[in-house]
């Protein structure tokens, strides 16, 4: 298969409709006003590991949300959630308690906030039937870029089309079966575009909804789940509906709920 080139990786990454532009001017009182689709992850606490994901929609902005399908267990960070870079500032005294970890890189931790989607990818040439995203196959020179010093740094990048400056880098392809199917989370503006920020030198990278290892293993800070559960996800989302990615833990959630327009708490 003829490998991908770096201006095209680029263009697929950028697979949701909510652009990075739409993320810095969004409003801070309605961060959700655009979309139609809504997955929410919420955990007991900061540091909790388990958690849950209840999958939203509603027919126009303008609708209440109601819940699509069950909830789903998923895991996080090993070490919990930290605030995150997405599409609503997350500086603001209001919105962060002083006392409230922040994402950094290695740490662990999965990010807390709201974020846009990219691509979808798998090692499969081509998606699983019926997924709306745009999709990346993980061919060997796939990489996602963690060294901080690098100029592609929490990018995914096919390493054969440029001049590679990095020491530091996740082989996708060799992730094994929890990259089976994957989805970019646009955490610290990891999808390029032509209104995109550089991603801020660590605050974090590559970060991905995937499969996990099973329920009593937490990631290095993406967030996964069982593999027909993400299955039912990919296939759910449409990038036309401007889905977004609310995670938080379950007080920060109910804290923040009326400020960002989030539907009631996911029952237990």
């Amino acid at each position: 298969m003829k490998l991908l080139s770096f201006f095209f990786c680029l263009l697929i990454v950028t697979g949701s409709g909510v652009t990075a532009s739409a993320q810095t001017s969004a409003s801070q009182r309605d961060p959700l006003a655009q979309s139609t689709q809504m997955i929410v992850v919420t955990t007991s606490g900061w540091n909790a590991v388990n958690g849950r994901l209840q999958r939203y929609e509603r027919a126009t902005p303008d609708d209440a949300w109601r819940p699509a399908g069950d909830g789903t267990p998923i895991v996080v960070g090993k070490n919990g959630l930290g605030w995150g870079i997405g599409v609503t500032g997350t500086n603001d005294a209001n919105l962060r308690l002083a006392a409230d970890p922040v994402k950094k890189e290695g740490d662990g931790k999965s990010p807390a906030g709201i974020f846009s989607l990219g691509t979808a990818f798998g090692d499969a040439p081509t998606p699983l039937t019926g997924v709306k995203l745009a999709y990346l196959s993980l061919t060997p020179s796939i990489e996602c870029v963690d060294d901080t010093r690098s100029k592609y740094y929490n990018r995914v990048i096919d390493r054969s089309t440029v001049s590679a400056d990095w020491k530091s880098s996740e082989h996708m392809r060799d992730v094994g079966e929890a990259y089976r199917w994957g989805i970019v989370v646009n955490h610290n503006n990891t999808v390029a575009g032509n209104n995109a920020e550089n991603p801020r030198p660590g605050a974090g990278s590559c970060v991905f909804l995937h499969i996990w290892g099973g329920p009593d293993h937490g990631t290095a800070g993406c967030t996964a789940m069982a593999t027909p559960k993400l299955e039912t996800l990919l296939q759910w989302l449409d990038p036309k509906r401007n889905p977004l990615l609310v995670q938080l833990p379950v007080d920060e959630y109910k804290r923040l709920a009326s400020q960002w327009k989030l539907p009631p708490m996911p029952a237990d």
